[in-house]
């Protein structure tokens, strides 16, 4: 007995990019997409089948050829996913909570609205089914630098309005509907970018600038009233 379990082969371990992929791997990459083309080092098409292979990968080794190309967090690149930017203090950005759930606004044969002076997360869902959903970023106070709207229409509208001088971004379709995002690339660096992903189905996505609302004065006299 002792002779056959001498003679036993050792299970050869998995090889790391054999692994099994989690969700929060699968996030966690998709996180570094949509950074990528918040600054621009994707494009929206580049960025949309990154992504579509994302959650098709199965291993870790499908994973990580898909970000090769791009900087990660703590890699020395000062504006990677999760780490801070040069000058974020002028926009009142805090520390990011990349755990933070998402948060939905939701009309069905109804409407939604979110505006004034509120703190966007990282991420919002709108959807709109026969109703309206308006998202108005012109007096928000952003967490960080990137934040992503996903925003589904059916038979319905969602409107997302923003100060003029941030970058806006969008990627999404319009089936028998209309899928509109008026592309703002600001002036600072240091901007908040909001990007708008989603479809619509016989109904409306539209995002665009609000003329006359400007961020930093915002934000100048947001700090003043919280005492920053």
């Amino acid at each position: 007995m002792d002779l056959e379990k001498h003679s036993q082969k050792p299970v050869a371990p998995v090889e790391p990019a054999g692994i099994r992929a989690s969700d929060a791997d699968r996030d966690r990459i998709a996180d570094i997409l949509r950074e990528a083309l918040a600054e621009g080092r994707l494009d929206a098409e580049e960025h949309s089948d990154r992504i579509d292979a994302v959650y098709r990968a199965k291993t870790l080794g499908e994973l990580q050829p898909l970000v090769r190309d791009l900087p990660v967090a703590g890699a020395g690149t000062g504006d990677a996913a999760g780490s801070p930017v040069p000058g974020g203090r002028a926009y009142g950005y805090g520390p990011d909570d990349p755990t933070a759930p998402a948060e939905s606004l939701v009309a069905v044969f109804s409407s939604s609205t979110r505006k004034g002076r509120w703190r966007i997360g990282r991420s919002t869902r709108a959807f709109a089914l026969f109703g309206n959903v308006e998202i108005d970023l012109t007096e928000a106070l952003f967490g960080q630098r990137t934040t992503v709207i996903n925003a589904t229409s059916i038979f319905g509208n969602v409107e997302v309005r923003v100060p003029e001088n941030i970058s806006l971004r969008g990627n999404g379709t319009g089936v028998f509907g209309n899928f509109e995002v008026l592309t703002l690339e600001a002036a600072d660096p240091d901007a908040p970018v909001v990007i708008v992903n989603g479809y619509s189905v016989f109904g409306n996505v539209e995002a665009k600038p609000k003329r006359g609302k400007w961020i930093t004065d915002l934000h100048r006299r947001s700090r003043r009233h919280l005492g920053h």
